[in-house]
């Protein structure tokens, strides 16, 4: 593979929408919301913590769903001196929707996770069932990077049996994409919607040298009274320079790169019955 489609891989990766990827911290009141209605005004989070366990979704998400996604803006707030590989390209992928399988589900907790839990150790909850509802973050993954690259250059996606947070994309000619949340923050609005901030590092091995950046994933979730579709969400993906980047420095705290999605999600005709009962 040539040098110049590697780095539009890595681009493409950084892209990709993290649904996939236990209490979060909360962020300063309103400030995740007013972030979005800032696009694309954008500088690093500074109120995101270290995170603790996996994401905690509300009940209402809990279900399989088609999720229908669209790119309806993007912007190069340093242009044109600095522009990531691949930006130009990706306007083509401007309003044309792609459509995915995603699930959240209930937490699962190993034995090892179980027997450190003091409510286990005072008999209040089983070792191994919870109430959370989180993603399934290998199989969220696996069909969102299929749908974006198509099947024959994904082989699997592992999540690390010890901590939600890292996971590891295997892709053709052995080359890897491995994400590590680092940081994460939530808020709840007055109106009902559920904002999520996820910051995390990606490593893209196989090439002749590894690649690394910096994403952020800022996303606000609201509950529909319809079921066509039933949860509506606006997503920004923000591409931030390494420190291994010789433009780090100029770049500062700013993005390279910003992406707004707007995602629609559709009860699975498989599970609808489970989807209403979760809400």
């Amino acid at each position: 593979m040539k040098l110049t489609l590697t780095i539009k891989i890595i681009y493409n990766f950084c892209l990709i929408i993290i649904l996939l990827l236990v209490w979060s911290e909360e962020a300063n009141a309103g400030e995740l919301s007013e972030r979005l209605s800032n696009f694309p005004q954008w500088e690093k989070l500074t109120s995101v913590q270290p995170p603790k366990g996996d994401l905690v979704y509300p009940e209402w998400m809990a279900g399989t769903w088609e999720v229908k996604s669209t790119l309806v803006d993007l912007a190069a707030p340093l242009a044109p001196d600095i522009v990531t590989p691949g930006f130009e390209g990706n306007r083509r992928q401007l309003n044309q929707p792609v459509s995915f399988l995603v699930r959240f589900v209930k937490e699962q907790f190993s034995q090892k996770d179980a027997a450190r839990s003091p409510l286990t150790r005072l008999k209040l909850i089983p070792q191994t069932t919870s109430t959370n509802i989180v993603a399934d973050r290998a199989f969220n993954s696996l069909n969102l990077a299929r749908s974006y690259l198509g099947d024959e250059a994904v082989l699997s996606v592992k999540v690390d049996p010890d901590s939600p947070n890292r996971q590891i994309t295997f892709l053709r000619s052995e080359r890897q994409l491995v994400s590590i949340v680092t940081a994460r923050a939530t808020e709840t609005t007055p109106d009902g919607k559920f904002i999520t901030a996820e910051v995390f590092q990606q490593l893209f091995k196989g090439a002749s040298r590894p690649y690394l950046n910096s994403v952020e994933s800022t996303t606000a979730y609201h509950q529909l009274s319809t079921s066509s579709p039933a949860i509506e969400a606006d997503q920004v993906t923000a591409v931030y320079l390494s420190p291994q980047d010789p433009d780090y420095f100029a770049a500062g705290s700013r993005p390279v790169a910003l992406y707004r999605y707007r995602l629609e999600f559709f009860p699975h005709k498989t599970n609808t019955q489970n989807v209403e009962q979760a809400k």
